[in-house]
């Protein structure tokens, strides 16, 4: 140790050497320079050295080595204002800091600890809001002209039939005051709808409607109610004690019937018999379906409280409107199975019911000995919370045909109907559940199903000359079906005043205090719970689900069964014209799951409203087709030539239309503006 002291005194005092060293050179390079000019500035003299100079530090050998100090992590090179105290006050410390389940870190500085005497309250995200808008339209025109003869029979002319359904659908809106409602996502938007639905239910409750008909029309029912409907079914307007089943109603659809499940016999089949002489036509069988199903479990939880006002709305609104005036030919004889004996089947069926969610899961918590919880865990939802499914359905079919047949001597068989247009919406929300759901404003909950079914079947069978061929007609057996179902779960049992504890609940939430309130901790509705979940929405709460169903069939068709000569020498000839058996459906169910429990505190007013509107008409319409005009509109003319159309200058056109059957060119889009606007 002692030698290599010595030689880094050596190495020290060589490197002052080399430095004097490389002075001298410095100095002796500067000699050699010009000096300043005789006329250069005077340069101020050296400051003399003084000899007198002396210094108070004291001279020491040189002693290399580290100077180490430790960390300011041990106790007692701490800081003053946490560890100036004696070793055993400061572990009292260490011991108190553990005791508050504070966390510290592994490696640190001791100032980065401060002790609070209260910890602030530890608050989670809830959920966000979830906002469907669904949309399902089918437009479908599918008129057929067939001729099976040799002959000249000029096509008929079918615009008729859309300006029935436009009227048919301005007669519907009566029953339907909810179909304008329009899509919406803010909360001002869902208030809107609120107070109008609320401002309706209120007329009607003051007036009374006698009737909506026209003199060409009957009104089947006009019901109207806002009593309370719980567990009832209501069938055009009277209370049934049970739920129609649609198969029990559903047409056979003939040629046009769905197909059914293979059989799985692997057993062959053949057929002997020679083929006889037979004609069937099914012109009708057409089948439109609207189903809809929205489960909603958004934010479910067995105790809410409301600090605002709470608007509970449930409407129902059905309306059906059809014609089925059919002619048939006196030459013909039915088969006793024509609209005049089995004509269309046209039912509105609607129910409300209201359950409460019964747990069995876990056994009830013995009385002798109650347990309450003691601890919580909070999430904020800063904001309004919206759960809006908005479901809108919409068909329009045309199938308007034209036919000529005749018999052909063997089996012949004609489908120019049998069109199948479903529109399926199903929405399942699965949410959160919490023990205590706490809203700061108000609380919207809107249920609104409107369904409208529109149908004109008015055919026309006719015969050629004297034929009798002894047919068997069906130019009836329709069928419309409206079915609505609103299920609540919760909030069925009569609102409670809001509790002082609760209010106390929502200012330690906003103030992030850790301490559950006392009273919360001993609610009754929480015995047995070890902690609680609890969501706060400092906002509003709006779930609204509206659902709206509108079908429209145009099945309009006109057969002429033209003499044979072949049936003139097979009189066993078996002929079926099937004009009919059309099924126009809309099925629509929510189920809403506004509480698991049968607690709700409510600050502010209540307002619980349900109304059912249910209407049919049937129209008389005795409008007769008319063959199709070749001539060109007036319009068209002009848009072609100036000039006098029977001059002699007008040279021979060509007008092309094309064959575009798209949305904006089929006559459904006047009919659907109707319902949509």
């Amino acid at each position: 140790m002692h030698i290599e002291k010595i030689s880094e005194i050596i190495a020290h005092f060589i490197g002052l050497f080399e430095m004097t060293t490389d002075e001298m050179r410095l100095r002796a390079n500067y000699a050699e320079g010009a000096g300043p000019g005789a006329d250069g500035p005077a340069l101020p003299d050296q400051d003399a050295f003084t000899a007198a100079f002396s210094s108070d530090l004291q001279l020491k050998d040189y002693d290399p080595g580290i100077n180490y100090k430790s960390g300011s992590y041990e106790i007692e090179f701490g800081p003053a204002r946490h560890f100036g105290r004696v070793f055993e006050e400061s572990l009292e410390k260490l011991a108190a800091i553990a005791g508050k389940d504070i966390p510290l870190p592994h490696f640190g500085d001791p100032t980065d600890i401060v002790l609070t005497d209260e910890p602030e309250l530890t608050v989670f995200a809830g959920p966000g809001s979830a906002i469907s808008h669904v949309l399902q339209v089918n437009a479908l025109y599918d008129d057929d002209y067939l001729d099976m003869t040799d002959g000249v029979h000029a096509p008929r002319d079918t615009s008729f039939v859309i300006e029935q359904l436009a009227d048919f659908s301005t007669k519907a809106e009566i029953f339907t005051p909810f179909a304008s409602l329009h899509r919406t996502d803010t909360y001002d938007g869902a208030l809107k709808i609120a107070e109008d639905l609320q401002s309706y239910i209120r007329n009607a409750r003051n007036t009374e409607d006698s009737g909506v008909a026209s003199p060409d029309s009957d009104v089947t029912h006009h019901f109207v109610t806002t009593e309370p409907m719980d567990d009832k079914v209501y069938v055009n307007g009277k209370v049934e004690a049970d739920i129609p089943v649609l198969d029990d109603f559903l047409p056979d659809r003939g040629l046009a019937k769905l197909p059914e499940e293979p059989d799985d016999s692997n057993t062959s089949v053949e057929q002997t018999d020679p083929s006889g002489n037979s004609l069937d036509v099914t012109a009708g069988a057409n089948l439109v379906v609207n189903v809809a199903s929205v489960i909603n479990t958004g934010v479910i939880t067995s105790v809410s409280a409301v600090m605002g006002n709470y608007h509970q709305i449930d409407a129902i609104s059905q309306a059906f409107v059809y014609s089925d005036n059919d002619e048939i030919a006196s030459a013909l004889h039915s088969s006793g199975h024509s609209a005049e004996e089995t004509g269309t089947i046209a039912k509105n069926i609607a129910l409300f019911e209201q359950s409460t969610f019964e747990a069995s899961s876990h056994a009830e918590p013995d009385s002798a000995d109650p347990t309450f919880p003691n601890s919580w865990r909070v999430s904020v939802i800063d904001g309004d919370v919206s759960f809006v499914q908005w479901i809108e359905q919409y068909h329009f079919v045309t199938d308007n045909d034209t036919m000529t047949v005749t018999t052909s001597g063997s089996e012949a068989t004609v489908l120019t109907g049998g069109n199948t247009s479903i529109n399926f919406s199903s929405f399942f929300q699965m949410g959160l559940q919490y023990d205590l759901v706490i809203i700061g404003g108000n609380v919207l909950d809107i249920n609104s199903i409107t369904q409208v079914s529109l149908l004109y079947d008015n055919d026309w069978v006719r015969a050629e000359g004297d034929l009798d061929p002894g047919a068997d007609l069906q130019t009836g057996n329709n069928l419309i079906w409206n079915f609505a179902s609103i299920h609540n779960v919760g909030t069925g049992g009569p609102f409670e005043a809001m509790p002082d504890y609760m209010v106390d609940t929502q200012k330690a939430i906003e103030d992030r205090d850790p301490n559950m309130p006392e009273g919360l901790s001993f609610d009754v509705d929480f015995q047995g719970y070890a902690g609680l979940d609890v969501l706060y929405i400092t906002g509003n709460l709006y779930d609204m689900t509206i659902i709206k169903q509108v079908s429209i069939l145009g099945d309009s068709d006109d057969v002429t069964q033209a003499a044979s000569t072949i049936l003139e020498n097979n009189p066993d000839a078996t002929v079926t014209i099937d004009t009919g058996s059309n099924a126009v459906v809309n099925i629509a169910e929510i189920v809403d799951y506004d509480s698991f429990g049968q607690t709700t505190y409510l600050a502010g007013q209540l307002y619980s409203d349900a109304i059912l509107i249910q209407g049919g008409l049937v129209e008389h319409d005795t409008t007769q087709p008319q063959p199709v005009d070749d001539g060109l509109a007036n319009e068209v003319i002009a848009f072609l030539d100036n000039d006098d159309p029977a001059g002699g200058d007008s040279a021979d056109g060509v007008i092309n239309a094309g064959h575009d059957f798209s949305w904006s060119s089929t006559h459904p889009a006047d009919v659907m503006q109707a319902m949509v606007a």
